[in-house]
């Protein structure tokens, strides 16, 4: 017996994924934007990608922020980062 679950995802997803941007479209140094930190491709792509692929795509972003957030504090220098709306990434 073979077990099925592992097929079946998690959660079942009824909405579409948001878009991460914020509003602060700007590309940083290492080319990321830096409001929503996604690539010039995943923000060209972002209507043409399919919903897994924006779920995969908002948690790099996550990762690329708290990256970014970290290198802000070693350095000292403030995060550019400048929420004109609730920011989907914190953890607050």
């Amino acid at each position: 017996m073979t077990d099925s679950s592992s097929s079946i995802p998690s959660q079942l997803e009824f909405f579409e994924v948001p878009s991460p941007c914020i509003g602060v479209c700007e590309s940083g140094p290492r080319g990321y934007c830096r409001g929503c930190f996604r690539s010039r491709e995943e923000r060209r792509y972002w209507f043409d990608v399919d919903d897994a692929t924006r779920r995969h795509i908002v948690a790099a972003c996550h990762k690329r922020k708290k990256a970014a957030q970290r290198r802000a504090q070693q350095t000292d220098t403030p995060t550019q980062v400048i929420p004109t709306q609730i920011d989907m990434f914190s953890d607050e």
